[in-house]
């Protein structure tokens, strides 16, 4: 992942004109770069961006090896690491299980293991150095109290950000079982949540969610996934996708259907291999499923003599502009038990590439809020509306064209990275009681002030 040193801009001063001293930040982060998806990616990008304004940071987090569960090359699960490439940027990586086919109870273990070979370094590590806060990622929920530990000993603010509520979708995907545990997990999770002086989230629902979970208004806030969004014009990209057309060999009159992500059971893909399957007729409309996860080998056998249907590996990060311009639409599916409790990151790049949509959600989620106005929202998990919509839009340049041009204002209005850090950087010092100055509006915000 490139850092973001050369993007951002130098700290805040204060009206005065004076620049606040940077804190220090203790990060816990199971997954983080140079993973290209997920939790790893913002969390790799938080890190590099508040270090490049000028803040100390350490993160102690996993080997990288989502979301292909297998860790990466240079890398080992059985052992500790530091790295300290960026100036203000000590990264810490500790042994992790690392399962190859993460069920329920696997992912339990996954997340116990870092949980305990992460407890002597954040303890260690607060105790000598002293953060101004300390903040952790949910997923993985396991390691929130050795977070809050590592806090309240050394007298930090404790932080926590809820990237989805990863107890409920677990229920309701199946891939946890039983009332008894459903009441265990749930009472302890309002403990938890309650015993953060602060904590966020990434979209509106999840707000809500939280506060029905016990999370005051005065302690909740909004931190929404952010795009790159000069990296992602795809105005900028065109020779770059067309290169990687003719390296994917894709014939200059066919349509792509992009699907780029991480392949987990929450993302309902079957959807996708059947909307392929619908129209094995159109071999002008290629189907491209870019990503990795323990769904792929099925999603793979499933599509098996489907000549449209193309899967292919995640593309380095500096590559993802380019992909993301190749689409012609970009294909947004989700099961319907998880709608309302994930709002996926790669909704943002899809916005900022400036391509229309087609999205399975349901037609009051927050999801559909933003889709409506560039693509078409269909009903989740039917395969022939996914098909319907694709067809459509695949056939219509001039409808397709308008909602991308949407699509690219939305993102924006509302997803910069640079307005997301600024206004993050001035809740960290509100919360390290060293105020610097007001939130941007439409970023970071008080729960209270979202409707």
């Amino acid at each position: 992942m490139e850092s973001t040193a050369r993007t951002e801009p130098p700290r805040h001063a204060h009206a005065s004109g004076t620049a606040p001293q940077g804190q220090r930040l203790l990060l816990l982060s199971l997954n983080y770069s140079p993973e290209l998806t997920g939790i790893g990616k913002y969390s790799g990008e938080m890190a590099e961006s508040l270090a490049a304004r000028g803040h100390e940071l350490t993160v102690v987090c996993a080997p990288p090896h989502y979301p292909a569960w297998s860790v990466h090359a240079g890398h080992s699960a059985w052992r500790y690491s530091v790295d300290r490439s960026q100036p203000g940027l000590t990264v810490v990586r500790c042994p992790t299980w690392v399962p190859r086919r993460p069920g329920g109870a696997q992912r339990l273990l996954y997340q116990a293991s870092f949980a305990l070979s992460s407890l002597p370094v954040m303890l260690w590590t607060g105790w000598r150095w002293r953060p101004d806060v300390v903040w952790t990622v949910a997923p993985a929920t396991l390691s929130a109290p050795v977070a809050w530990l590592t806090a309240r000993l050394c007298g930090s603010k404790a932080w926590l950000h809820v990237q989805d509520l990863e107890f409920d979708a677990a229920f309701r995907l199946g891939l946890l079982r039983g009332q008894l545990l459903r009441q265990l997990c749930g009472l302890g999770e309002r403990a938890l949540l309650g015993s953060f002086d602060r904590v966020s989230t990434i979209s509106r629902r999840m707000l809500r969610h939280l506060a029905c979970k016990g999370v005051g208004l005065a302690r909740s806030s909004l931190l929404p996934n952010w795009v790159d969004l000069e990296a992602l014009d795809s105005a900028r990209q065109t020779a770059a996708a067309a290169a990687l057309r003719r390296q994917l060999g894709i014939a200059p009159g066919q349509k792509v259907a992009l699907f780029s992500g991480t392949m987990n059971r929450k993302q309902g893909l079957h959807t996708l291999v059947q909307a392929a399957e619908l129209l094995r007729h159109r071999d002008d409309i290629v189907f491209l499923l870019c990503g990795q996860g323990e769904m792929r080998p099925a999603l793979e056998e499933a599509g098996r003599g489907l000549p449209q249907l193309r899967f292919i590996d995640l593309r380095p990060a500096h590559e993802l502009g380019a992909l993301l311009a190749l689409a012609d639409v970009h294909l947004l599916p989700q099961l319907r038990e998880a709608a309302d409790l994930v709002l996926p990151s790669k909704l943002g790049g899809m916005l900022a590439s400036g391509r229309a949509i087609v999205a399975g959600v349901d037609a009051d989620s927050e999801i559909a809020t933003l889709v409506q106005h560039a693509g078409q929202c269909v009903q989740p998990e039917s395969a022939q509306a996914f098909a319907m919509a694709i067809q459509s839009l695949c056939d219509d340049d001039a409808e397709r064209l308008r909602l991308g041009e949407v699509a690219r204002r939305l993102a924006l209005t509302r997803l910069g990275r640079v307005a997301v850090m600024d206004a993050l950087e001035a809740e960290l010092f509100d919360l390290a009681g060293r105020g610097l100055r007001e939130p941007a509006p439409g970023t970071v915000q008080a729960a209270e002030q979202v409707p």
